[in-house]
């Protein structure tokens, strides 16, 4: 009895820390979000921009994987609800939508020549965001193994996705940075731009379906 006690407490914290994390990656891509797009503006980097952009998409994300943790810690081995397949079509919509202007912006750009002011705020963002999708990711990862939740460690999984797009902004900031060729901002945005295509692709086959993660395809 007081076996099964602990655990169903130890299960309860877990659950806990797992809200808790969820809740940090929302509040975290808020200030990443706001930093990103007024720095990306001020600096004229579209990659910077394009990336705090994609920020503001993840929230929307987060929202949803808050609620999945509270929707498996009541009821474990439970369907995707109604609430989880909206809020991924519209992420789905949201991601296409940041597509379409990433690419187009970035041709614009590249027509023109353009060049941004400074990428130095860019390489600084992008380093704060790689440590922090680093931990994010470490700590989702012990969760989910611990409570052997595939939801969870689903979502671990695909928190590589934003450490990909980090790096991408820390190399096309920081090649910009020191050598000041020109398109090197346009060509980082094209990257996010694609990161961008699977995220959103990847939410309407999570909306379809029971599949947690298509990240791995």
């Amino acid at each position: 009895m007081e076996t099964a006690l602990l655990t169903e407490t130890r299960q309860k914290n877990l659950y806990k820390t797992a809200l808790g994390l969820a809740l940090f990656t929302i509040v975290y891509n808020i200030a990443e979000g706001l930093v990103s797009t007024y720095f990306g503006f001020e600096d004229e980097s579209l990659a910077l921009f394009g990336f705090g952009a994609d920020s503001f998409i993840e929230v929307i994300s987060g929202l949803g994987i808050a609620h999945m943790i509270l929707r498996i810690r009541n009821a474990p081995g439970s369907n995707r609800d109604q609430f989880e397949k909206t809020a991924l079509r519209i992420t789905g919509l949201a991601f296409y939508i940041l597509v379409a202007g990433l690419v187009i912006s970035s041709a614009i750009q590249i027509s023109i020549g353009h060049k941004p002011v400074t990428t130095i705020i860019g390489v600084v963002i992008s380093v704060i965001s790689i440590l922090t999708m680093l931990a994010l990711m470490t700590g989702k990862r012990k969760v989910g193994d611990k409570l052997h939740s595939e939801p969870i460690l689903a979502d671990a999984n695909c928190t590589m996705v934003c450490l990909y797009m980090s790096v991408i902004l820390m190399i096309s900031s920081g090649i910009y940075e020191l050598t000041g060729i020109p398109y090197i901002d346009s060509i980082g945005t094209l990257g996010l731009a694609y990161f961008a295509f699977r995220e959103g692709r990847e939410c309407f086959e999570k909306a379809r379906s029971e599949k947690y993660c298509a990240c791995d395809d």
